[in-house]
C-alpha cells in the first residue's frame, strides 16, 4: 500500500500537468518546486517514463534511489510506488464508466449551449472513449490537437457552423466536465 495519501496523489497529478502546460520556463519550475516539496513531505520523489502507449509520472519512495538510480534491492514492496498515466490510453476496463460520463457532459453541452456544440461534444466523447479510454476532463493538449485536427475534420462531417465554432465547442465541453484548456 502507497504511503501517499491520495489527496496528496492528487495534487501531484494536478501540479504535473500544470508544468507541462505551462508556457514559460519559470511557471514550469514553480510547479514543479511545488510538486517536490510536496512530495518530499512524504520521503518521495517522482519521474516521468516514457513509454510506448504515452508518459506515466511515477512516484516511489525516496529510499528505493541512489545517485538518481532506483536501486532494485532497496525495494521491498511495490505497491508502495504510485503510476499515473499523462498521455495515452487509460484503463479500458473502466470504458464504460468513462462512457457514461463523457456522454452526460455531451448532453449538458447540448442542453446548456445548441445542438452545434453538442454535435461536437458527442464526437469528443467518442473520440475520448473510443481512442483514449479516457474522461474529457483529462484530455491533454496533444490529445485536443488530435481531436481538432485529425478525427474531427475526418470522422464527423462537420457543418461549416461547426467547423467554425470547432475552438469555442471544445472549450465548452471541457470546461462542463471539469477540466481545463492551457493557453496556447
Amino acid at each position: 500500500m502507497t504511503d501517499l495519501p491520495d489527496e496528496t496523489i492528487d495534487e501531484v497529478e494536478r501540479l504535473t500537468k500544470l508544468t507541462r502546460e505551462a508556457v514559460d520556463e519559470g511557471a514550469a519550475a514553480a510547479y514543479r518546486e511545488d510538486r517536490d516539496a510536496l512530495l518530499d513531505e512524504h520521503d518521495y520523489t517522482a519521474r516521468i517514463r516514457e513509454e510506448d502507449a504515452g508518459e506515466v509520472l511515477v512516484c516511489h519512495p525516496a529510499e528505493w534511489v541512489e545517485d538518481g538510480v532506483i536501486r532494485p534491492e532497496r525495494v521491498e514492496d511495490t505497491d508502495r510506488g504510485v503510476e499515473i498515466r499523462l498521455s495515452g490510453p487509460e484503463d479500458p476496463d473502466e470504458w464504460d464508466e468513462v462512457e457514461a460520463a463523457n456522454r452526460t457532459v455531451a448532453e449538458e453541452v447540448r442542453d446548456e449551449h445548441g445542438d452545434v456544440h453538442g454535435a461536437t461534444a458527442d464526437a469528443l466523447a467518442d473520440f475520448m472513449g473510443n481512442h483514449y479510454s479516457k474522461a474529457i476532463a483529462d484530455a491533454t493538449p496533444e490529445e485536443l490537437a488530435e481531436f481538432r485536427e485529425e478525427y474531427f475534420p475526418r470522422n464527423t462531417w462537420p457543418t461549416d457552423e461547426q467547423r467554425s465554432l470547432l475552438d469555442t465547442s471544445v472549450r465548452l465541453t471541457v470546461e462542463k466536465a471539469g477540466g481545463r484548456i492551457p493557453e496556447r
